[in-house]
C-alpha cells in the first residue's frame, strides 16, 4: 500500500492550527488546490460521517468523507468516496501537535491508499506535493498574523 507525507512547523499556538485543520467544511480558505468546498447541507463540519465536495483549481471534483475527529489526540482522517484519481481505500490523517519550546505547532499530513502498481510513482509525488505540502504553505499563510 503506498503511503505518502508531509510535515510541517507552523509559527504559531497549536490551538489556531486545530482549529483550522477540524473544520471539515474550511479547506478551501487555505489549500490553494481547492476552489470551494461545500458540505452536504446537514452536516455539520465537525461530524464524522460528514460529506463534502471539493472543487479542484484543475476543475475536477472530490468528494471526501470525514473518518475520525478526535481533539484530545488533534488528529483528523478522512477518506474519499470519488475523485478523478485512481485510487482505492485511500485514507488521509492529519496531526498536529504543539512545538512547547516555541509555542509552533508541528503538523503532520500522511495518507494510504491503492492503486495500480504503475500509478504509485505519480501518486506518490501528485499527494505529497501538489496536495499535501503546497496545503501545508496554505494552512501557514492562513493561521499566520504577524
Amino acid at each position: 500500500m503506498p503511503e505518502a507525507f508531509a510535515s510541517a512547523v507552523i509559527p504559531v499556538p497549536v490551538t489556531r492550527v486545530w482549529r483550522a485543520v477540524r473544520d471539515f467544511g474550511g479547506l478551501a480558505a487555505w489549500q490553494p488546490a481547492v476552489t470551494s468546498c461545500v458540505l452536504t447541507s446537514s452536516d455539520a463540519p465537525d461530524r464524522v460521517g460528514c460529506v463534502r465536495t471539493l472543487s479542484m483549481s484543475d476543475g475536477e471534483t472530490v468528494v471526501e468523507s470525514l473518518l475520525a475527529l478526535d481533539d484530545h489526540a488533534l488528529s483528523l482522517t478522512y477518506g474519499i468516496v470519488s475523485s478523478p484519481y485512481p485510487v482505492q481505500s485511500y485514507r488521509a490523517t492529519m496531526r498536529v501537535a504543539p512545538v512547547t519550546a516555541t509555542d509552533e505547532t508541528f503538523i503532520y499530513w500522511s495518507v494510504a491508499f491503492d492503486c495500480d502498481r504503475a500509478d504509485t510513482d505519480e501518486l506518490t509525488e501528485t499527494f505529497r506535493t501538489g496536495i499535501f505540502t503546497a496545503g501545508l504553505r496554505g494552512l501557514a499563510d492562513h493561521c499566520y498574523t504577524p
